[in-house]
């Protein structure tokens, strides 16, 4: 385990530094990232980054443990997998724009079209596996790699660098130096938006070999690979830092235990059971003599809490006012027989023999809490015995923790908010340092783990606590930090056997192998050493969460015997508060997982049409409800646009919405008219035999024609914002919700000149509470949205105005504006049904291609197309059609009057028959059939030559 890379160095005997100040720290052994004649000189940033690496394909070809740790997606779950939908991109308001304009796309498609032109670096927020929002710097860097175009992606966590500035390193051995803390020792600053430095991400030098420092990120690509890539890095601009908008730092990647002082000592320290057989003979020996001596040991047997708690009573009776006796308490039970002791492993207090006290130093477990009567039906008789002496003294002290955990802990059902609640109320009144760790899958499964916990097993870090004119604990890793406890530490012992584990006083001789468990490294050792450890396993419904570390430092009295059984009650508590909020957490997740898989998070990109679209959930908590929108691509360029609205809220509605939605999709595929489709689409909806009803809108917006044919189902109608900015609330025969069943859908076909507009919402946006609907179509017809805007920018603008917090419905919102494609870049042609026609079909494809220069294409467009042609003249009756389409790619397409769609089969190489689609397959980028009204269509598309 290794310090946080972007917290300062601090050791005990510091003292604060004014604001920007630069402190030395104790000189560990220097790094060496890289040989030095590519090292970075001068002053460096040292910061821990996450390295995502996208191959061609768009999957996931590399994730680093820093990813893991700042997104808490594990390696083994991504590793191969598609990189959009990964990181939803946080919802977050454009400059200007009200809290609510939010918009949620993709982090990684967002990086790939900013690296459309070259690399990019600066902030964007994500929402992590948690759901949580996150401040991320980011590097992004596109990459020619031979079989295609790839992406690097590098990332920080923004919130430390920001609260307490990056670490500082200078010289080419990169000797660390620290910035001071802001304000009171340990504490963060507040999040004022600009925070202690203004810190953002810039692309750096570019001279070669200054990407050298990010090799180590890079450890499983071949070296050839790595070379050529760190050169693209290099030529593009290594990271840098841009700090307080004066200073531009190189950013080298800090990557735990690379600064750990002495590897041998802490590979000893880790590889070394607590305590050695040799440290306990010796300890019991010493134990033995040491009543010879007059002097007592430091360490006894932790005895059963009721005889902890007796002895505390009895204490607390010796002072009472009254001078009443100690009661007589009913001796300890005998200790169980428990597990059989592992070789060098610490002994818990079952295991250890009779008489024989334990050793200095050497953890102990803490035996469970009081139990209640036998018949379970009230407390136990202990209880009236000692009523008199529960309301004060340390008793009382007791209890009253207990009452201010109950109150105190839980109040939210956030995971993340109860454990910090947890360290919260014991720091600084029980210990001066606490933090909780929980099993990491357990976080992001929906089910629980069945494998119990071992010494691989990955913990991260939720919360932590410290009390800050106590020490400095900042070396210890930050929240979201992944760390695994062998079973030979305490907290790994905890953890895997479910028992508090109790070291009175942490001895120098272990502070190295307990500064490690903690999460820190050798530098940690003086805050480590001399202090009072505690780690309870978080257990709740037979399943152990994980552990909570307290630590008391030497100026308060140790933890003892009656802490332990209290605070293990604290934590059976708290753990069952942690799995509700766990609980909660992994039914929201569920809910929302359904909704993004069935609302679109990326608009489709289609030649001569412009998509924007967002999506307000009415319940903000859970993200789910009956809205939804489509755009859907059709053959001939043609875009079907889609919103609809299932009536209700909830789980229910949502997942009425998605088989609407697949309906949609799928009566879209067939390319019927918008009237035709409602109705199958109302038929549908009736043999479903579901209750909910659904109003919906279709629209089918033709480039080539520059029409636009809608129908509707009840819905709000759209608008239609011309390019002088007027804005015209269509008139569409409104027909009836889906569902109703016996209502007529009528069509209307409209003109649509380029630069248009058009408006589609669901009624949540328009219509106010007590208010007309009318009222909020009027404020959408207005010169509301500049023609010159994009569709985002029109998105914003429109829920800028419109929009506001208390309005409880569902909100669903498409603009598409609409550019056309121009005549000169189409070309039709009919053909007769002969197979004459394959040669004339070759040789109109080989003549407009050459008009439009893209004579590199012409091979291969007139081998498909013949055998389309091929295909379509055998089956056809009256006509085949040819066309082919010049936008960002080439797009042909070959329509025939039967509907029976062609389907790809299998072919030997001396077969005659079913070459064709083969030969399609493989030689074009992409390619598909669709049935049309009246027969079908077989396309593919063709990527234009790089000029």
């Amino acid at each position: 385990m290794a310090d946080d890379p972007n917290s300062t160095a601090d050791t005990s005997a510091e003292q604060p530094c004014p604001q920007g100040a630069v402190t030395a720290a104790a000189p560990p052994a220097p790094l060496e990232l890289a040989p030095a004649s590519e090292q970075p000189s001068g002053v460096v940033a040292m910061v821990r980054l996450a390295a995502v690496l996208v191959d061609p394909d768009g999957r996931i070809a590399l994730w680093n443990r820093g990813a893991e740790e700042l997104f808490g997606h594990r390696t083994e779950m991504v590793q191969g997998r598609t990189a959009r939908g990964l990181l939803p991109a946080a919802p977050h308001p454009r400059p200007g724009a009200c809290a609510t304009a939010v918009h949620r796309g993709d982090a990684f498609d967002t990086l790939d079209d900013l690296t459309t032109s070259g690399a990019w670096a600066g902030p964007l927020p994500v929402t992590d596996r948690e759901e949580r929002s996150r401040s991320v710097l980011w590097w992004a860097y596109p990459l020619v790699e031979p079989d295609g175009r790839g992406l690097l992606v590098l990332a920080a966590d923004a919130r430390p660098l920001r609260q307490r500035g990056p670490r500082i390193a200078i010289g080419r051995r990169l000797l660390p130096y620290a910035a001071a803390e802001p304000n009171d020792w340990g504490a963060p600053p507040p999040e004022t938006g600009c925070g202690f430095h203004r810190i953002s991400a810039v692309l750096g030098s570019t001279t070669p070999g200054s990407a050298a420092a990010l090799a180590p990120l890079l450890p499983k690509l071949g070296a050839a690979r790595l070379r050529a890539l760190l050169r693209q890095v290099a030529a593009a601009g290594a990271p840098a830092l841009w700090v307080d908008a004066g200073t531009r730092l190189p950013v080298v990647p800090y990557e735990p235990g690379s600064q750990l002082g002495h590897p041998a000592q802490l590979t000893a320290g880790l590889g070394r059971r607590y305590p050695t057989a040799q440290q306990r003979s010796a300890a019991a020996r010493g134990a033995a003599q040491a009543p010879a001596q007059g002097s007592s040991p430091t360490l006894q047997v932790v005895p059963e809490p009721r005889h902890a708690i007796a002895t505390a009573a009895a204490a607390t009776s010796t002072a009472q006012p009254d001078g009443l006796p100690a009661p007589a308490l009913p001796a300890p039970r005998p200790a169980g027989p428990g597990l059989a002791p592992t070789p060098g492993a610490p002994l818990t207090t079952e295991q250890r023999p009779a008489g024989v006290p334990t050793p200095a130093g050497a953890p102990t477990t803490a035996p469970a809490p009081i139990p209640t009567s036998s018949d379970g039906s009230g407390p136990h008789p202990l209880t009236d015995q000692l009523a008199p002496l529960l309301t004060n003294g340390q008793a009382g002290e007791q209890l009253a923790l207990l009452n201010e955990v109950g109150g105190k802990v839980g109040t939210t059902l956030d995971l993340d908010t109860t454990a910090r609640e947890l360290c919260q109320v014991l720091v600084p009144r029980v210990a001066d340092f606490a933090c909780v760790d929980l099993l990491d899958r357990l976080i992001s499964d929906a089910e629980l783990p069945e494998e119990l916990p071992d010494d691989d097993t990955m913990l991260r870090r939720v919360a932590r606590s410290y009390r800050e004119s106590a020490g400095c604990w900042s070396h210890v890793l930050e929240e979201g930090a992944l760390l695994a406890m062998p079973r030979s530490t305490p907290p790994g012992m905890a953890l895997q056997r479910n028992q508090a584990v109790l070291v009175p006083v942490v001895n120098p001789e272990l502070a190295v192998d307990y500064a490690a468990a903690l999460g820190g490294g050798p530098s940690l050792v003086p805050v480590v050493s001399g202090r009072s450890m505690l780690v309870l396993p978080l257990s709740a419904r037979g399943t152990v969460l994980g552990i909570l570390k307290l630590l008391r430092l030497p100026d308060r009295a140790p933890f003892d015997e009656a802490d332990a059984a209290t605070l293990l009650e604290l934590a059976a508590r708290a753990a069952l508060s942690l799995d509700n909020a766990r609980l909660h957490r992994a039914e929201s997740k569920m809910a929302t997982t359904l909704q993004r898989s069935m609302i679109p998070t990326r608009p489709p990109r289609i030649p001569g049409v412009q998509i924007a679209h967002r999506y307000l959930p009415g319940d903000r908590r859970a993200e789910v409800g009956g809205d939804w929108f489509d755009a859907i691509q059709l053959p001939g360029s043609r875009v079907a646009l889609v919103v609809g609205d299932v009536m209700g809220h909830g789980l229910h509605s949502a997942a009425a919405m998605g088989r609407f939605r697949t309906a949609m999709q799928t009566l879209a595929a067939l390319d019927l008219p918008p009237g035709q489709l409602l109705r199958h689409l109302d038929n549908l909806a009736q043999k479903i035999g579901d209750d909910h009803l659904a109003t919906c809108l279709y629209a089918v917006y033709d480039p080539i024609n520059r029409t636009c044919e809608l129908a509707s189902a009840g819905h709000v109608p759209p608008v239609l914002v011309h390019p002088d900015g007027t804005g015209e609330l269509l008139e569409i025969p409104a027909g009836a919700p889906i569902g109703v069943g016996g209502v007529p859908f009528v069509a209307k076909k409209i003109d649509v000149v380029d630069g248009s507009m058009l408006v589609m919402c669901t009624d949540g946006l328009v219509e106010v509470r007590g208010g007309d609907i009318g009222a909020g179509l009027a404020a959408l017809c207005g010169n509301l949205i500049d023609p010159k805007q994009t569709p985002d920018e029109a998105c914003d603008t429109v829920l800028d105005r419109l929009h506001s917090d208390d309005r409880k419905d569902d909100v669903a919102l498409l603009v598409a504006r609409f550019d056309g494609v121009a005549e000169t870049e189409v070309a039709t042609w009919t053909l007769a049904v002969d197979r004459a026609e394959v040669r004339r079909a070759r040789q109109l494809v080989r003549d407009q291609l050459a008009a439009w220069q893209l004579s590199a294409l012409s091979d291969t467009t007139e081998l498909l197309v013949s055998e389309l042609v091929t295909n379509a003249v055998r089956v056809a009756r009256d006509y085949v059609q040819l066309q082919l389409i010049r936008v960002d790619k080439l797009l042909v397409e070959v329509s025939d009057d039967n509907h029976n769609l062609p389907s790809l089969e299998p072919a030997e190489s001396m077969d005659e028959n079913g070459r064709g689609l083969n030969l399609v397959s493989k030689l074009a980028e992409r390619w598909g059939t669709a049935r049309k009204a009246v027969g079908k269509v077989v396309w593919f598309e063709q990527p234009l030559p790089r000029s």
